[in-house]
């Protein structure tokens, strides 16, 4: 008698292969820890790669994309005076550049709030294509 074989346990399969769709979620992000012991003249600029780093990781996509108001924002006050907290709209979106490596990419944009008291990870919409 032959016995069939079943997956499911174990964990032996082969990898899956996540399928990115298009999403919008709200994020907040503490800077000052990101800029802890950062000399003055490299804060903004720092600032910056920790937003970049951050969509990256969290949309799992290499081309992040920072929308213009943003980096008004950060650097409003000056190379130095970079805000201490600041919440992102970070939204999935996909590449329509026919020659582009990445199937997606993220706009990470300003949403400005008045408190940053009980907000959390908020998901705005989700595209059903």
């Amino acid at each position: 008698m032959v016995k069939e074989k079943r997956g499911g346990g174990g964990g032996g399969g082969g990898a899956r292969r996540l399928q990115q769709e298009p999403v919008t979620r709200d994020y907040t992000i503490n800077l000052h820890k990101a800029l802890h012991k950062t000399q003055f003249k490299k804060r903004a600029p720092k600032a910056i790669s920790a937003i970049r780093e951050f969509a990256e990781k969290v949309m799992k996509t290499k081309d992040v994309r920072i929308d213009v108001k943003l980096n008004k924002h950060l650097w409003a006050k000056g190379v130095r005076n970079v805000p201490k907290r600041i919440r992102l709209r970070i939204e999935r979106r996909k590449n329509e550049d026919e020659d582009a490596t990445e199937k997606m990419y993220s706009l990470v944009q300003y949403l400005p709030v008045e408190s940053f008291k009980g907000l959390g990870i908020e998901t705005v919409r989700e595209f059903a294509e």
